[in-house]
């Protein structure tokens, strides 16, 4: 909500600045996921959008903060490149990473050039910064958040003398009670 209300705030006084002609573009960096896991996929989008009256023309988008020793990426880029970006409109790009290591990681900016107009000079401006955000080991996560089946299996195994002895001492009982009632009502005809 927060972002929705630093977006539109920025559109608005972005479009209060740009009167004049030319290309303004906005982006943001955002982290999808609820929980950052060790060994497991990552999903960052990026969103430009072009709040100018004019194309943004070659558009480039570079993310240098997820370093090979730290991150690998599955799926998509941290370096891209549009040739236009119409004005009113927007992009986004989403790259899926997978975390190499826990703990605290620093999620900065990534860095945005694009040319306003074809005879300007470009233009370089960055996203919005995520900030500092915890990787968990996946031992933790797992620990929390998995289905525990063999924790259960030894549960039943450890509880199944302390219920199934009882059990078999009254079924025994009953049994004996029940054929001596029914011997007595047989003796009794």
């Amino acid at each position: 909500m927060r972002l929705l209300f630093v977006l539109g705030l920025l559109c608005l006084v972005g479009l209060g600045y740009s009167q004049d002609s030319g290309a303004k573009l906005l982006a943001s960096k955002n982290i999808l996921n609820e929980w950052l896991v060790e060994g497991r996929d990552l999903t960052i989008r990026y969103s430009i959008y072009n709040v100018g009256s004019s194309a943004a023309l070659n558009v480039a988008l570079a993310d240098e903060t997820f370093h090979d020793s730290d991150f690998r990426v599955i799926s998509g880029q941290t370096r891209v490149q549009w040739d236009r970006i119409a004005p009113a409109s927007n992009v986004t790009h989403t790259v899926i990473l997978q975390p190499m290591k826990s703990g605290y990681f620093n999620f900065s900016s990534a860095t945005v050039m694009y040319q306003p107009s074809e005879d300007a000079e470009p233009i370089i401006g960055y996203t919005s910064s995520p900030g500092e955000e915890g990787i968990v080991p996946f031992k933790d996560f797992d620990r929390k958040f998995s289905p525990h089946y063999v924790d259960w299996g030894a549960f039943a195994v450890m509880i199944l003398p302390s219920i199934g002895i009882p059990f078999l001492l009254w079924y025994r009982s009953k049994s004996k009670y029940e054929n001596a009632a029914l011997a007595a009502k047989n003796k009794k005809h």
